[in-house]
């Protein structure tokens, strides 16, 4: 009996794995994708939040993609970093089941088993991240020597391949 339940909870583990897609590069719905906020004139807070099975340089590159496409959007040429940061979350996911001393607490004999039963089972991590960065836009050539300066056509090429649009769009 408990190699059953311990197969049906490892398939139903694999099915919910199996159904789980990476956040695309999409506006935030329902707290993943991307967003932004307008700071100053040429000031933007950009984010983008990826669910539990995006990884971390998936949602750096994002954030870079949104702040050169933002900047290209705004008129502007270049843009720098002045502020980053990428947080993971974690939470856990637990899942179990009863021990049969729970459900039948009588043997054949009618005798009172000695445990009350309890509950065995796993906790899974679920990690997410998310990354902001604090951008400043500026028309021009970009300063050769400023590492934190973006040339926002640069980073739109580049990175273009690794972006992940909703159903598969380009």
């Amino acid at each position: 009996m408990r190699r059953w339940r311990a197969a049906a909870v490892l398939a139903a583990g694999l099915w919910l794995a199996g159904c789980a897609v990476p956040t695309p590069y999409q506006p935030a719905i329902d707290g993943f994708g991307y967003s932004e906020q307008q700071i100053e004139a040429a000031r933007y807070r950009v984010t983008f939040a990826g669910n539990s099975v995006t990884p971390r340089e998936s949602v750096e590159n994002y954030v870079l993609y949104r702040a050169a496409q933002l900047t290209t959007e705004q008129g502007y040429d270049y843009f720098k970093m002045v502020k980053q940061d990428t947080e993971k979350s974690t939470s856990y996911y637990s899942q179990g089941y009863v021990d049969d001393d729970f459900l039948y607490p009588f043997d054949r004999r009618r005798h009172f088993r000695s445990s009350l039963g309890y509950t065995s089972g796993t906790s899974y991590p679920i990690e997410e991240y998310s990354a902001q960065a604090d951008i400043l836009m500026f028309k021009g050539e970009k300063p050769a020597d400023d590492v934190t300066a973006y040339n926002a056509r640069d980073v739109l090429q580049q990175l273009r391949s690794t972006i992940d649009r909703p159903n598969g769009g380009a």
